[in-house]
């Protein structure tokens, strides 16, 4: 950091009280990728309780081959997000789509995907009050008892319930929610492995062949499968056709994948690497307990039996599990908690998706950036996540809590959302030729050609899906249009009244608007004025600090240099701006961000999350920036010092200034420093 002032010490503050104002964020969060798998597999592992009975009503017994098919292709839709979101820290359909397809197309495809969102929360809490509900009620039963909860009303209340839960948590912040959620991820595992166990011990135990107990390999779908193409004979006649439909009523499989795109941001360093583990868990986990809990659910529960368990399936497993009586009663018991554990976790999901997409969009100026004002307490955008408890919860009165209804509409924005996705990483191949961190295989690179195959294979399979669909799911075609054309339009509005009150407030022309410099995402920050520059006062809990001077948000490279190096589990990275009066006469502190410190303390925030790595940032308001570096070196007992390029002074002024003010400023002789300037590639240092 440079300082248009080299004077002597002089004053540190104009101020008798505010010494340091401390910034705030929940920016400055990361994840580990357990945590992030663990946010994920909530709404993508927890559809292994409800889509084998759905799935079955439309396709048949033939039902687990197709999730096992849709399983196996959630991995190629994964690749899409390993590939996108090196490209896009705050990523997902939004960003991907608007470069590559412009902003209407980006705003109809994130509309469709509110619409996944916002009917995932209801149908996820709806199914663990049934599941709950079904629970009591068997328990007064078996205690003699006549009364009887009624399974609409309850599940409603117990979903209404949970919604807020994690609407709370999520206020707290990701890290509380992500800890739930991997609570919530191991004792599913731990449920998962028992059910899956013990139901292939009960089929070796069977007098029939193991092989036997399979469902049939025979497509036969029933004339609800064909929605709108009910009646046409043709349609029947052609096999392709029928696969395509059996595999879009299965995909209710993929829900959840998105939110992939949506945590990135949270993952900690080194994100591309922990990004891969991330989809190597969700697709492990969510693999072996969706595919396995669909064939069990056909090859142990008899096929009269099985509609009773239709919303139930591995409870209904549970009860014709090898064993006495009694256990199967007690893992019954256990199966329906953690169903309603990881159910309730993919309202988590829901809520942490529909937040990061909101934001996406606010930021983008399409809603006005009240939406983004953090909460004071936690620093959450507790607005955002208002709007999506009262969206979900509306949904779950709306619906009455029909697990059918919620389950049919909601396919709607899962396989739209995904195919935008899709195609839109097929344009920016060509538009956008920024080398790749990683590529989703299977590319043709010729001298003047570029075929990316998988991308090819990915979207098409996406797009036949998402167009039949349309034909055959006519309540998920109705609702989801009409839901994404409301979003639409309101989203269109928004923009237009945020646009009009820009351009009037900053006096400047739409050209001006659109620029590159009024586009930039300004974050929103809690600031806290502190009397006195201490570690506690700055927050900082490690005895390990490093000191961080920035100015020029377009010189930030020793800041990226230090974060990418540093272990921030054993060193805490202090970043400061040294706010120097412009009027020496007027030395107020005022305990708010100028427009150029919000603007840099932004450009830092996105190289923070760029790499992964927290840093606590301050500003400290001074008439002379020199001395306040070395002075809150000496206050916070920092390890290094490291400034970037001066526009003003050389290397060795910059050394030799800094050098006497340390002399000056510490009073300790055990304490010692060293001083880092950072030049491109060169670097200069010294131990004071």
């Amino acid at each position: 950091m440079d300082s248009d002032s080299s004077q002597s010490k002089g004053s540190v503050l104009g101020s008798k009280t505010t010494k340091v104002i401390v910034l705030t964020t929940v920016m400055f969060t990361f994840i580990s990728y357990w945590r992030a798998a663990a946010v994920v597999v909530g709404d993508l592992g927890s559809t292994a309780y409800y889509i084998g009975g759905i799935a079955e009503q439309f396709v048949g017994k033939i039902a687990p081959f197709f999730i096992l098919l849709v399983m196996l292709f959630s991995l190629a839709v994964n690749a899409l997000y390993v590939e996108s979101s090196p490209l896009f820290t705050r990523g997902g359909v939004y960003r991907v789509v608007k470069l590559a397809m412009g902003n209407w197309f980006a705003k109809i495809s994130v509309s469709a995907l509110m619409f996944d969102y916002v009917l995932t929360g209801p149908i996820s809490s709806v199914s663990a009050g049934q599941y709950l509900t079904g629970l009591i009620n068997e328990l007064l039963h078996s205690a003699g008892l006549h009364f009887q909860l009624d399974r609409s009303i309850s599940s409603m209340a117990i979903a209404i319930i949970i919604i807020i839960y994690f609407w709370w948590e999520n206020i707290k912040g990701i890290e509380e929610s992500s800890s739930k959620a991997l609570k919530i991820f191991i004792i599913t595992g731990v449920m998962g492995v028992i059910v899956i166990t013990w139901g292939i011990v009960t089929l070796f135990m069977s007098d029939k062949p193991f092989f036997a107990n399979l469902p049939p390999l025979h497509l036969e779908l029933p004339e609800e499968a064909f929605g709108w193409l009910h009646g046409m004979d043709w349609v029947k006649s052609i096999g392709f056709i029928s696969i395509i439909i059996a595999f879009g009523h299965s995909l209710l499989a993929l829900s959840g994948s998105e939110t992939l795109g949506q945590v990135y941001r949270e993952v900690e360093f080194p994100k591309l690497k922990n990004l891969k583990k991330t989809v190597t868990v969700i697709f492990i986990f969510s693999f072996t307990l969706t595919t396995s809990v669909a064939f069990l659910g056909v090859m142990l529960i008899p096929d009269d039996i099985r509609p009773q368990y239709i919303d139930n399936m591995i409870g209904g497993i549970a009860m014709f599990l090898y064993g006495p009586l009694w256990l199967k009663l007690i893992f019954h018991g256990f199966v329906v908690i953690v169903g309603v554990l990881i159910l309730s976790g993919a309202c988590n999901t829901a809520i942490v998706g529909a937040n990061s997409v909101i934001n996406r969009v606010a930021e983008d100026r399409v809603l006005t950036d009240w939406f983004r004002k953090p909460s004071k307490k936690f620093g959450t955008t507790y607005r955002v996540l208002n709007l999506i408890a009262i969206l979900q919860i509306a949904t779950i009165i709306l619906s009455k809590g029909d697990v059918l209804i919620l389950g049919e509409a909601y396919a709607f924005g899962v396989i739209w959302s995904l195919t935008f996705k899709a195609f839109s990483m097929v344009v920016l191949r060509y538009k956008d030729k920024r080398p790749r961190e990683w590529r989703v295989p299977l590319n043709f690179d010729g001298k003047k050609i570029h075929i990316p195959f998988g991308l090819l294979v990915i979207f098409m399979a996406l797009l036949f899906t998402a167009l039949t669909n349309l034909l055959t799911k006519p309540l998920a075609t109705v609702s989801g249009i009409i839901f994404t054309v409301s979003f639409f339009i309101v989203f269109v509005i928004s923009e237009h009244i945020v646009k009009k009150k820009t351009m009037e407030e900053k006096n400047i022309t739409e050209e001006e608007f659109h620029s590159e410099t009024h586009q930039k995402i300004l974050e929103h920050f809690n600031l806290e004025d502190e009397s006195q520059i201490t570690p506690e006062a700055i927050e900082s809990s490690l005895s390990d600090r490093v000191m961080v001077a920035v100015r020029d948000p377009s010189n930030l490279e020793h800041l990226k240099r230090i974060i990418e190096e540093t272990d921030t589990e054993k060193t805490d990275i202090v970043v400061m701006i040294a706010r120097v009066f412009k009027d020496k006469q007027n030395t107020e502190v005022k305990n708010d961000l100028e427009s150029d410190e919000r603007h840099l303390f932004s450009e830092v925030v996105n190289t923070a999350e760029k790499i992964g790595k927290p840093v606590i940032p301050i500003v400290v308001p001074t008439n002379n920036a020199f001395y306040s570096i070395m002075n809150v070196a000496a206050s916070l007992k920092v390890r290094e010092v490291v400034i970037g390029l001066s526009a003003k002074y050389k290397p060795d002024v910059q050394m030799q200034q800094l050098a006497l003010l340390w002399g000056t400023v510490n009073s300790d002789e055990n304490n010692h420093v060293k001083l880092r300037i950072i030049v491109l590639h060169k670097e200069y240092t010294i131990d004071l």
